[in-house]
């Protein structure tokens, strides 16, 4: 049995505290340039390992029987313990294994870490999600649990839900996330969202104080879910291309043209359960936004539907595509098998509610992805499957936190890998781009289609990074920068053609941007993913580790590590060679209150007003990286919007339900289209009747 080295130096345990690569500098004078690198040779003993599932559960079994003498080697103190959550092995020998930690026998929220160790066990270096030494004075809580249980409950009522009631009992823990440690609580109060979506939502409050600490919705589309019935478990499944029995049959998709499909001979009928690809299975909800486990999808002559709403089977051909194509993609590209690495494909469930119900998503208690009908065109795309499943890929890896920018990374990460599995997927029906979900969502009554070459070009999305992105809570928006960095990074900047789609990246500082391919980004992600980000990854993170994957992957002195640096400081995250720091220009702002008119009778938004900043004497165009402060009274979610002296519209990020009674962010676009000179208007406009709301106050820095 494979055991860690105990042959670490003390200066090592020093510098472990969080990990950190250096970063080596450009040579001088070194600009990017737009040309088309030469290939780039990947170092192959940093790929994945091919690993099955029991040899998964093997080195998970090592890490835990060596996890007393791993903790003792890093320095813990005497309270703290180690969890291993994941192994995963380079084809070199290299391990990674991820662990949580406990104090004092409670969960440490933030406290993960990941041990990277030789081949010869030797340790190498620890990522670590927080550099806090962790420590409470007591582990008994000064406020009881039924206090945690009564703020929970009227915090989720609050935010407009109903059926509210606490999923299991709120559970003492050490909150680590962010600043010093502390004795906590944390509640799961389950209901419904104010749109009929169902709701998870996790609230974690000061054990001294009471306090509230963070809140997040599990639940980041609408769905419900459940336990996954034990007859679909799929358990320790053989590898796609090492499967004994593959059947077949002739799918006739919404999205995807007439597809090949995975499925299991059953008698006389057919299921549609992927027997190839970890059992995955495929199941009718009736229509029922109940907890219900929902009807295998089943045939007899092994066609299965007919590309139109008229058949009820066309969703569930779609689903099990997505499915089917995300499956192949993680196993060809990255030797992943399955979201969990486990061989377990997990399911799909389509036709849940009715048919308003419009998104799909992902629930990790159902293992699953659950698809509303839409009416006549649901959210079932290979991109919305790839997206929702890879939420499932980051609750298993990297578990982000949702504390600051690690929702918008999470978020990013599902747009990145669905890019990724539609240009693998190759159909002729869907063709890759970076266009986020532009099946689904084109046509409706806002088209939140996310294009990855300007993420602001069709609407409130981020181009750039700015130091509060995370202050709107909308994680689309934040995620911009992430999605624009794997475009950059894949394609490079300026105009240009893939696959009849017209793109044109700018970058922030105006310099060039070189490619280094689609793939070569995919896959130093997914090892940033895999290997370096943890809970609380935010931007500089991210940049951090997608360099030391580039570096293991390429080498730390390869043009394509050189690229990927470079396409960060595109979107203004850290500094490349001949860009320079957005300097600080001058800052106008309006304190005069404009009440924003609640909705009109019928129940449809009310009139949009408009709140004016005359900007005088500033010299040229408008900056790359326009700053825009705002606070907005009694009202979480109104549609907002930049206008322009010219009258150009820009649409602002809104929040989300669970900001309170107003929302104050501050938000940024790309106006160096504009002259900076005129008056420029903060509209808005508002839906919700809770109470008369208003623009408090805003103001433009230049």
């Amino acid at each position: 049995m494979r055991r860690l080295s105990l042959k670490v130096s003390t200066a090592f345990l020093a510098s472990a505290a969080l990990f950190t690569v250096a970063l080596p500098s450009p040579a001088a004078g070194a600009a990017p340039t737009a040309t088309t690198p030469p290939a780039a040779p990947v170092r192959a003993g940093a790929l994945p390992a091919k690993l099955s599932p029991a040899q998964q559960a093997a080195l998970l079994a090592d890490a835990t029987v060596s996890r007393a003498r791993t903790a003792a080697a890093l320095g813990l103190g005497g309270k703290e313990r180690l969890v291993p959550r994941s192994v995963l092995t380079d084809a070199d020998g290299t391990v990674h294994t991820r662990y949580e930690r406990t104090y004092g026998g409670l969960p440490v929220l933030g406290g993960d870490l990941i041990v990277h160790t030789t081949a010869t066990g030797a340790m190498k270096s620890v990522t670590r999600a927080t550099t806090a030494r962790i420590s409470v004075p007591s582990t008994t809580p000064a406020r009881s649990a039924a206090s945690a249980k009564a703020l929970s409950l009227t915090r989720a009522k609050e935010e407009g839900s109903t059926s509210t009631k606490l999923a299991r009992a709120p559970r003492a823990v050490v909150w680590a996330v962010s600043g010093r440690p502390v004795l906590a609580w944390e509640s799961v109060v389950n209901g419904i969202q104010p749109d009929g979506t169902p709701s998870e939502l996790h609230i974690v409050t000061d054990a001294t104080t009471g306090a509230e600490l963070h809140r997040r919705e599990a639940v980041q589309s609408s769905g419900t879910g459940q336990s996954r019935p034990a007859d679909a478990k799929a358990g320790a499944q053989l590898p796609r291309h090492d499967a004994l029995r593959r059947d077949s049959g002739i799918g006739h998709s919404r999205h995807s043209g007439e597809v090949n499909l995975g499925v299991y001979k059953f008698g006389s009928n057919y299921n549609l359960t992927d027997t190839a690809r970890g059992s995955h299975r495929t199941y009718d909800l009736g229509n029922s936004y109940q907890e219900v486990i929902g009807k295998l999808v089943s045939d007899t002559d092994n066609i299965w539907g007919d590309g139109t709403s008229a058949n009820r089977q066309t969703d569930a051909v779609d689903a099990a595509y997505g499915a089917q194509v995300t499956w192949d993609y993680f196993v060809d590209e990255h030797n992943r098998y399955g979201i969990r690495n486990d061989g377990d494909g997990g399911s799909s469930r389509v036709h849940w509610s009715v048919n308003d119900r419009f998104n799909s998503f992902w629930r990790d208690t159902c293992f699953c992805v659950t698809y509303g009908d839409g009416g006549t065109n649901p959210d079932t795309g290979v991109e919305a499957t790839a997206h929702e499943m890879v939420r499932g890929l980051s609750a298993a890896t990297a578990k982000f936190s949702y504390y600051g920018e690690a929702g918008p990374l999470a978020e990013a990460n599902s747009d990145i890998f669905a890019a990724a599995v539609e240009f693998s997927a190759d159909n002729a029906h869907d063709v890759g781009d970076y266009l986020i979900r532009e099946k689904t969502y084109t046509g409706r009554e806002r088209d939140f289609t996310r294009p990855m070459d300007q993420p602001s070009r069709t609407g409130a999305y981020a181009d750039y990074w700015h130091p509060r992105i995370a202050s709107s809570g909308n994680k689309r928006y934040g995620a911009g920068p992430a999605n624009h960095w794997f475009y950059l990074a894949s394609e490079g900047s300026g105009t240009k053609t893939v696959n009849g789609v017209s793109y044109n990246s700018r970058t922030h500082d105006g310099l060039p941007v070189t490619r280094i391919g689609r793939n070569a980004a995919a896959k130093i992600w997914y090892r940033a993913l895999t290997v370096y980000m943890t809970s609380t990854t935010d931007y500089a993170g991210a940049r951090a580790a997608t360099l030391s994957a580039a570096a293991d992957l390429y080498g730390a002195t390869s043009a394509t590590y050189r690229n990927v640096m470079h396409a960060w400081g595109a979107v203004n995250v850290g500094t490349r060679p001949g860009g320079a720091p957005r300097p600080s220009g001058p800052v106008f702002e309006n304190t005069s209150s404009v009440p924003i008119p609640g909705p009109l009778p019928d129940g449809s938004p009310g009139a949009k007003v408009s709140s004016p900043i005359t900007v005088t004497g500033v010299n040229g165009n408008a900056p790359t990286i326009l700053l825009v402060d705002l606070s907005i009274l009694n009202d979480t979610t109104p549609l907002l919007e930049l206008v322009a002296p010219d009258g150009t519209v820009y649409p602002l990020a809104n929040g989300n339900w669970y900001e309170g009674g107003g929302y104050t962010a501050t938000l940024a676009v790309d106006a160096s289209a504009e002259t900076a000179n005129g008056t420029w208007n903060l509209r808005a406009q508002s839906d919700d009747s809770w109470g008369l709301s208003s623009i408090h106050s805003w103001k433009l820095s230049f």
